[in-house]
């Protein structure tokens, strides 16, 4: 199965290494546990903000009974032209996580071109990203009234003028997506603060279920991180988007389908209770 990623230079991100390791006295091999006896858990979240979020995946979530996770990155037109919406899907039970003000990227990367002088992440010192980042946090409370948050790092890079910046924003943060990969392969060793995303698009919706199916035979977790859904960039279909979320809603006993908010927090909570019977 071919799952195309984020930007084609970002492929480069999908290494293993990228996933960090939490302390070895987690038992890898112990079975996780999921709620109501779940096999796998799956968050559905949406990066950037863009139109066709708003118009075409919460509808299809609301219609299916799902929450999602929305990374909006806060200096977006919708923010801006459409906030009664972003505050009617957060009273839907949607999340509203953060993906800073202004999506800086890395122009230093391969195939980086497009990534504007005013918007590379290699000339913004990382303090002053951070406190950026932290007055995201601020701007999201005022739309949702929430101090829980995500954070997932735009275009997957963690530096900020050659400084890694996460360390200085972590502890804002319930937990953080920051690294491109597929299934997650053990939860009892899952770094909550570098959990790995798949990034389709271009996809059909049997590439979408086969990931999830992959995860329950796992027993562990599948992060889609979405953006255009029937329209604006790195598009997925209207069709492969409800064909999946059709397909978790018919087996919701087998999947556990939630806000990255929520089931970040049950991971670290059973992580937690496995760390204190080793």
């Amino acid at each position: 199965m071919t799952i195309n990623i984020h930007r084609p230079s970002l492929l480069s991100h999908l290494l293993v290494g990228l996933l960090c390791i939490a302390p070895a006295s987690f038992a890898a091999d112990k079975a996780f546990v999921w709620p109501n006896g779940a096999k796998a858990a799956v968050n559905l979240a949406y990066d950037d903000a863009v139109p066709s979020q708003l118009d075409n995946a919460i509808p299809a979530l609301n219609k299916y009974g799902l929450k999602g996770s929305f990374y909006l990155t806060l200096a977006a037109d919708t923010i801006a032209h459409r906030l009664a919406d972003w505050r009617k899907a957060a009273a839907d039970g949607h999340e509203l996580a953060n993906h800073t003000l202004f999506h800086y990227c890395s122009a230093s990367g391969p195939d980086r071109s497009w990534v504007q002088p005013d918007n590379d992440l290699d000339k913004i010192p990382a303090a002053q990203l951070a406190m950026q980042i932290r007055l995201g946090n601020s701007m999201l409370h005022a739309i949702d009234g929430k101090t829980e948050r995500t954070f997932t790092t735009p275009c997957g890079d963690l530096k900020a003028a050659g400084v890694e910046y996460l360390p200085l924003v972590k502890n804002e943060f319930v937990a953080i997506k920051a690294a491109f990969g597929g299934v997650i392969p053990d939860m009892n060793t899952l770094d909550p603060y570098m959990v790995t995303v798949a990034v389709p698009f271009d996809v059909t919706g049997k590439q979408l279920i086969d990931m999830v199916k992959e995860a329950g035979a796992k027993g562990t977790m599948i992060n889609f991180t979405f953006h255009g859904i029937g329209g604006d960039h790195l598009m997925v279909s209207n069709k492969a988007h409800e064909e999946l979320l059709k397909y978790l809603a018919d087996n919701k006993n087998i999947y556990w389908t939630d806000t990255f908010l929520s089931i970040m927090k049950y991971v670290k909570e059973q992580q937690a209770q496995q760390q204190k019977t080793q």
